[in-house]
């Protein structure tokens, strides 16, 4: 009995300064209150900035489009060795004056493409190649100088989400390479005899900026989910499709590097026909230069007949994924690789049509926006193998 009348005093004394002093509703979340960080401590500081960083990155990754397209104009329309210094800052400034243009002018009848093939040159016709090779490194410039600005800025505020500081900076990294690469490729075209840069510089110098464009492209991919939606979902990767769709991404980067040797010297140009190039599946006197590699670099008909083959393996390949990819439980799975056929399809005929009208430079342009479209592709059913979105119950 005197324990039961100790519980009703305390119980009463506990009403009592319930009455006098209530509590509000959800009182140890409101204002004021102090609660524990989250485990992990990401939600102790501010939130990463995972949509900002994605769309810098898309920014960039146009930019890097747009270099591509502007690089590949400048070769067709033999452009490239219009600039014979490599200024990376000071060369910003185009020639404002008469006098300045002639000076440039003169730089450039001192190289062996204005001798061999523009000697009837006059400074103004000399003008039309200059903007188009000042147009290609100036916007190397605004890339390199968006990302320097979009870096510094999320790593001070500190909102570049965990993990992600190295992998961002790589990107930087890249376009610091491509930029010291360009100068490499431009500097070959400027030795005697050369009338255009090397062939194996330029697809070097193009295949660094198709992997530039998938290494941003993949981070876009990654940062659209969180690292704990990704290790949940990495739990049902397709391991089968993952390794075959990895196949695919390597060999049309193969392929976009042989289309660059295609370019470098103008091989497109050379066999205007199709299935066969001139009477023959094969070439003319495919190994007629000495010794033997070089025909796979310089020999028009090899170089565009290797182009062919590995087209013709790619379409194999591509369709083999697509096969295997039917069986797939993911929808979006699935629909990527439907994209997949449909680019490669897309650009399978955009190959054709361009090499028997000879490579106009419009179709040759189209051509090139197809490798980027089916690159992208690749790269994301590659993704989706890796990290698959499970389908909604509800769908």
């Amino acid at each position: 009995m005197a324990c039961y009348a100790n519980y009703c005093a305390r119980a009463a004394k506990l009403e009592e300064t319930m009455a006098t002093q209530p509590r509000k509703l959800f009182e140890d979340v409101g204002e004021g209150a102090k609660t524990a960080p989250a485990p992990g401590g990401i939600d102790g500081g501010r939130k990463p900035a995972r949509q900002a960083i994605r769309i810098w990155l898309t920014l960039m990754f146009f930019m890097v489009m747009a270099m591509i397209v502007i690089g590949g104009l400048t070769r067709l329309t033999d452009s490239g060795l219009s600039i014979t210094e490599w200024r990376p800052l000071s060369g910003a400034l185009p020639p404002m004056t008469q006098a300045a243009w002639e000076a440039e002018f003169a730089k450039y009848q001192q190289i062996p493409q204005f001798h061999l093939l523009n000697a009837d040159m006059t400074v103004d016709s000399f003008k039309f190649i200059f903007w188009w090779e000042w147009s290609h490194r100036q916007l190397g410039r605004a890339l390199g100088l968006v990302w320097a600005l979009g870096f510094i800025g999320f790593w001070v505020a500190k909102r570049i989400p965990p993990g992600w500081t190295g992998r961002l900076f790589s990107v930087g990294v890249l376009i610091g390479i491509q930029g010291a690469v360009g100068w490499w490729m431009v500097h070959s075209g400027l030795q005697d005899g050369m009338v255009a840069v090397a062939s194996y510089r330029l697809a070097t110098h193009l295949g660094l900026a198709f992997l530039t464009l998938g290494v941003m492209w993949w981070f876009f991919l990654l940062l659209a989910r969180t690292g704990s939606d990704l290790r949940v979902a990495g739990r049902a990767q397709e391991r089968p499709l993952f390794t075959i769709a990895t196949v695919l991404v390597a060999l049309t980067l193969l392929q976009i590097l042989l289309g660059a040797l295609v370019a470098g010297i103008d091989a497109g140009r050379s066999f205007p026909t199709w299935p066969l190039m001139g009477d023959s599946f094969f070439p003319p006197e495919p190994f007629s230069l000495i010794p033997g590699w070089r025909n796979f670099f310089e020999n028009e008909g090899t170089v565009q007949f290797v182009h062919r083959s590995v087209a013709y393996l790619l379409f194999v390949v591509g369709l083999f994924v697509w096969w295997k990819t039917r069986r797939s439980p993911f929808s979006r799975t699935r629909f990527a690789a439907n994209i997949v056929l449909a680019v490669m399809l897309v650009q399978v005929a955009l190959g054709i049509i361009t090499v028997v009208h000879a490579s106009p430079l419009e179709l040759a342009i189209l051509h090139q926006f197809g490798a980027v479209g089916l690159w992208m592709a690749a790269i994301n059913l590659r993704y989706l193998a890796r990290y698959p979105v499970a389908d909604s119950l509800r769908g």
